[in-house]
């Protein structure tokens, strides 16, 4: 194909950027985070999840995503904080996490969808020992991206299989009747 146009992350021309690797960046609050492209199936738009009774607060409820149940969790609860309040852009995220045996497709809301970008793996430093509001080992790194950090999940081991079990295991005072 001579009229092919290749983006910055594929332009084979250009051996760095053809190694960076693309990321949504997404809002929690008044902070920005990413995650790989690859683990998400699709963004829609926010609509009433269906409760379940006595789940823990990060768990919204569920949906029907074409006939599947798929759970819907807050990820800014998830992470500790607050769960976040709906607005004009929550939406949300369906995405794959698991292990390679054990996908588990869920909706993880958040407060507004940015942009894809490119990331290449020298612009990615590792996750800060301290000061981050969530679990460190949730963290893959911290994304340079103009002048500023990005924070990158690792959605695998936030959303580990032990850890969805685990929302089940939780003891009722940390749990929301709904």
């Amino acid at each position: 194909m001579p009229n092919a146009k290749h983006s910055p992350a594929t332009d084979p021309s250009d051996g760095a950027a053809a190694d960076a690797a693309q990321y949504l960046t997404f809002q929690l609050g008044r902070e920005m985070f990413a995650i790989g492209i690859l683990a998400i199936k699709e963004i829609i738009e926010y609509g009433d999840p269906t409760t379940v009774p006595m789940m823990p607060r990060s768990v919204r409820g569920v949906i029907n995503l074409r006939g599947a149940v798929v759970p819907v969790i807050d990820l800014q609860a998830h992470f500790g904080g607050e769960p976040a309040a709906v607005g004009k852009r929550t939406c949300i995220v369906i995405v794959e996490v698991g292990a390679d045996q054990e996908r588990q497709v869920i909706g993880v809301v958040v407060d507004a969808v940015n942009e894809v970008i490119d990331i290449a793996p020298a612009d990615i430093e590792p996750p800060p020992p301290f000061g981050a509001r969530i679990q460190a080992d949730f963290i893959q790194g911290m994304g340079k991206v103009r002048d500023r950090l990005v924070v990158l999940l690792n959605l695998d081991r936030a959303f580990s299989t032990q850890a969805l079990a685990g929302l089940a295991l939780l003891p009722a005072d940390t749990a929301e009747p709904r």
